[in-house]
């Protein structure tokens, strides 16, 4: 009978012992693993081990499994003197998989008069040995086909270049493809490579059935997906009216076509392969820019009726300003000095009128400096706030630090067709970065007329545009030195279809790219 009583009382003793020498509880401890586990710190677990040791196991899960997250949620806990069990629930997210969760344990002991982890492979995982390794089994489903607008595939490589370029191509995997990719890659397997195909490579390609291995035995198999299909907005007819318009001009000819009424490009060309100058080009948009000046002028209360003057040359802040040919037409219309494209009118305008804040919101206003997202790589069009008079009086006219590419100024075309710039798209499902702006009020009705006069009067009426077309033509200088070369631009739109054209290096916008422009109008 004092037996059992001394027993028992040495085992209360040994019981208060540990309970009033030793620091926190097992469920503090579980409670901090797991949360280092959870947020893959893994210097916070290692420090909660009861004997210090490399996680390689916790390491060559996370690699060979492609774990992006994990989450632990821990169960009952049960202690019996210097040792205690925390069951847990782990749910991992795999890469381009989806989640796997199974169930484990975490055994605590007391070490250092603590709390600590009593770590073993199998704290991992019930099934994990010393050895052993996790792999994945993967079987892929077909890959989802990239269509235009009207739901023609564009990916088999047969379409046209400037197609091609817009779609990338697919190529074998790499070490730093499957990397970024996840472990459900493998070297050597198909994935895209530029343009639609790699940014939209995880929708395309699907999720693969996959089975989760250890050791060779499958733990669990999970369900794949079939890839989905990318639409474009790509209009078949416009595409190839663009292709048949830029395809003899023998000097480097880039054209996109955008619907005003949605922002959805219909049609992007390069006649020569390479380099994207369609989305990627960084040129001075001339005086095309004129345009974008008119709508902050429209906008601070000028009418196309008002008289302006037209000088040979115009000095600005220590700039001396000559019109194309040094031609100078007296006093006119604000709406003939757009049509004939007067620099000396601009520039004195831009100054007195507008000033370098409010050319830059005009500007922004329908586009530049606006993040892009169209779903394949293009330089967004940069307009630096003018720092001087000189710089405001180059800005006016298209030149000074502005760069542009046709996807921006045919977006400024859009934006003028419709009366609301916005973001421009080649794939409407995705969602956009950049507001829409609504032109100033009252400004379309009067840009419209002034584009038309353009095309039935000025710059551009030798070009053979189709009856309707409201259009701007641009000569951009580039280069340093006395006699510059010129880009020939034209931006326009005719019904619910607006463009920009470039040729590089081409000269007169009104006698080169405007008649490019013909010949795609005429073409839809």
């Amino acid at each position: 009978m004092s037996g059992a009583v001394v027993l028992a009382v040495g085992a209360a003793a040994g019981g208060a012992y540990y309970v009033l020498h030793t620091r926190g509880t097992p469920a503090e401890t579980a409670q901090r693993f797991a949360a280092a586990w959870q947020s893959g710190d893994k210097a916070a677990m290692t420090a909660l081990l009861a004997k210090p040791q490399q996680l390689s196991a916790y390491d060559q899960q996370r690699t060979a499994l492609a774990v992006e997250s994990a989450a632990i949620r821990l169960g009952k806990i049960t202690e019996t003197d210097d040792r205690a069990r925390a069951p847990y629930t782990a749910t991992l997210t795999l890469k381009n998989i989806g989640t796997w969760s199974y169930q484990g344990q975490i055994d605590l002991m007391v070490a250092d008069r603590a709390w600590k982890v009593d770590w073993k492979p199998s704290t991992l995982h019930p099934s994990l040995t010393d050895g052993a390794a996790f792999a994945l089994k993967t079987r892929w489903p077909g890959r989802a086909e990239i269509t235009d607008a009207d739901g023609g595939r564009i990916d088999t490589g047969t379409v046209g270049g400037s197609v091609q370029q817009l779609v990338g191509f697919l190529d074998k995997a790499t070490k730093k493809d499957v990397a970024k990719l996840g472990s459900s890659y493998k070297v050597g397997q198909a994935v895209g490579r530029g343009g639609l195909q790699e940014t939209f490579q995880e929708q395309l390609a699907g999720t693969p059935a996959t089975e989760i291995q250890l050791g060779g035995k499958t733990l669990e198999t999970i369900k794949g997906s079939d890839g989905k299909p990318v639409q474009t907005s790509l209009d078949p007819h416009a595409q190839a009216a663009a292709v048949a318009a830029v395809k003899d001009m023998k000097k480097p000819t880039s054209m996109v076509a955008i619907k005003p009424s949605t922002g959805e490009i219909l049609a992007v060309v390069n006649n020569q392969g390479g380099f994207n100058r369609a989305l990627d080009g960084r040129y001075p948009p001339g005086s095309t820019f004129k345009a974008v000046t008119a709508i902050g002028l429209l906008a601070a209360g000028m009418s196309p009726q008002d008289m302006v003057t037209c000088p040979m040359y115009s000095t600005i802040g220590g700039l001396k300003i000559r019109n194309s040919d040094k031609e100078a037409f007296g006093s006119l219309s604000f709406l003939d000095s757009f049509a004939h494209s007067c620099n000396t009118t601009f520039a004195p305008l831009a100054q007195q009128k507008l000033g370098a804040a409010k050319l830059l919101e005009a500007a922004e206003d329908v586009g530049f400096n606006q993040p892009l997202n169209i779903g394949v790589p293009a330089t967004k069009a940069s307009f630096p706030k003018a720092e001087s008079d000189a710089e405001l009086a180059s800005e006016a006219f298209g030149q000074g630090r502005i760069t542009a590419s046709p996807l921006t100024m045919a977006s400024v075309a859009a934006a003028i067709a419709d009366g609301t710039w916005r973001p421009p798209t080649l794939v409407p499902s995705l969602k956009q970065k950049a507001e829409e702006h609504a032109l100033p009020d009252g400004v379309k009705e009067k840009l419209h007329e002034m584009m038309a006069a353009v095309v039935s009067k000025g710059t551009a009426k030798a070009a053979g545009l189709p009856a309707g077309t409201h259009g701007k033509t641009g000569t951009a200088e580039y280069g340093t030195g006395d006699d510059l070369n010129t880009h020939a631009w034209f931006m326009g739109f005719k019904g619910d279809v607006a463009f920009a054209v470039v040729v590089e290096g081409g000269g007169a916008g009104g006698k080169v790219a405007a008649p490019v422009a013909a010949t795609f109008l005429k073409g839809l």
